[in-house]
């Protein structure tokens, strides 16, 4: 058989994106725009009792509206069945996801689940579920983030944990990809260091992954349009949304942990996090996104910080084959790469990494999460299993390549 390697790429993003600050103040016209009048509003405890739920929702008064504020982090399975069985007593006709990922991940089932009907697992791919497409389009959704970190608000994937099985699945569907999302950097700005610091790295890391993940043309071609991957590689159009996101991050996430009520740094943070939110839910991920997967599913480490703790030994075991675009990274994080090889530019990009989540708090390697020698192996095969984030990385990574990146970010 010859191979036929891709000849185009496909872009797709949230139906509408409004930014700014008073963003959130918009929800009422789009519920309107919509002809909704039975809303529910899908959050978190925290989100709620900081009354961010209060404030957007309350203005509205063409209709009725239910709040369901059950999401934990990484939401389990009876979390996702809880917002289904609230969706059927309620039966809304609009869909609100309020807060981080977990909340609008959780919004965004909720919304195809409750139109089309079946279990949640219908919808995982097997082994562990029925791997039933998505039909079509949920009821109308709208999400607004109040971390900087996830790209939700952009992404067609929701990930859902088994804790009884220490692992976690998604739910991958351009049909998840929410009508509206209202980014309004002013949510933002009563989330602490911590959180603004962890999804902060994972915004950064989420922009990296995607500059330098495989181009669309050095994949197979699909036999058909709709068997095109999600992650379809990198693009001159993601690049340009990556590029962006790591010179925003890089100038905004201390400024953002140091100082919450900077409007400028969080302005910064919360625009880096929508465009590398677009960048790598059409060009893909890597190896630190699989690791951190992995090591959120056995040892239920923060996301985040799991990610800022490996994304440079990551990047130390990509270098060799993409030398050139962590040269740019480290340029965007402000290294002066002017008399450095690429290589040493890559290590350059490394170190920047290292020295940003530093000064936001997060160091100490893996270790610090308790993480310890014994657990690599374990962590390392259930990466190993995550192809559709690990075909991205530039570099093959084998299961042995992946307990040595462990290893050395323990």
């Amino acid at each position: 058989m010859v191979y036929e390697p891709e000849s185009v790429w496909e872009f797709s993003t949230t139906g509408n994106v409004t930014f700014g600050l008073g963003a959130a103040e918009e929800l009422e016209a789009v519920v309107q725009e919509h002809g909704a009048t039975n809303v529910l509003v899908v959050t978190d405890e925290g989100v709620a009792d900081a009354g961010i739920v209060d404030e957007v929702i309350g203005p509205i008064e063409s209709g009725e509206y239910t709040v369901y504020d059950g999401v934990e982090p990484d939401p389990a399975l009876s979390t996702f069945e809880e917002a289904r069985e609230v969706a059927t007593e309620v039966d809304p006709d609009f869909v609100v996801g309020i807060g981080g990922g977990s909340s609008m991940d959780v919004a965004k089932t909720t919304s195809v689940v409750h139109e089309h009907g079946g279990d949640i697992l219908d919808y995982v791919a097997a082994p562990t579920g029925r791997g039933e497409d998505v039909p079509g389009p949920g009821v109308p959704t709208a999400c607004l983030p109040t971390t900087a970190g996830t790209g939700s608000e952009t992404s067609p994937v929701t990930v859902i944990s088994l804790p009884d099985e220490d692992i976690k699945v998604g739910i991958s569907s351009r049909y998840q990809r929410p009508d509206v999302a209202l980014v309004d950097p002013g949510l933002t700005v009563s989330l602490p260091p911590g959180p603004t610091a962890s999804s902060g790295m994972d915004a950064l890391c989420h922009a990296i992954e995607a500059y330098v993940t495989r181009r669309y043309d050095a994949k197979p071609a699909p036999a058909n349009r709709s068997e095109r991957p999600d992650y379809n590689g990198r693009s001159v159009l993601t690049d340009q949304f990556a590029r962006s996101a790591i010179e925003h991050i890089g100038t905004g996430l201390r400024d953002a942990v140091n100082n919450g009520q900077d409007l400028a740094a969080r302005r910064n943070m919360a625009l880096g996090s929508l465009m590398a939110g677009i960048a790598f839910t059409n060009a893909g991920l890597g190896a630190t996104h699989a690791i951190a997967m992995a090591a959120g599913a056995i040892h239920h480490t923060p996301h985040g910080v799991t990610i800022a703790l490996t994304l440079p030994q990551v990047i130390r075991h990509n270098a060799a084959s993409a030398a050139d675009r962590y040269a740019d990274v480290a340029e965007l994080l402000g290294e002066d790469t002017a008399r450095a090889s690429p290589g040493d530019a890559a290590e350059q990009a490394a170190v920047a990494v290292e020295r940003l989540a530093a000064d936001v708090g997060i160091d100490g390697g893996l270790s610090t999460l308790g993480i310890e020698a014994d657990d690599v192996a374990h962590i390392a095969e259930r990466a190993s299993t995550l192809e559709r984030l690990l075909a991205g990385n530039p570099r093959r990574v084998t299961q042995t390549d992946l307990e040595e990146i462990i290893r050395r970010s323990i």
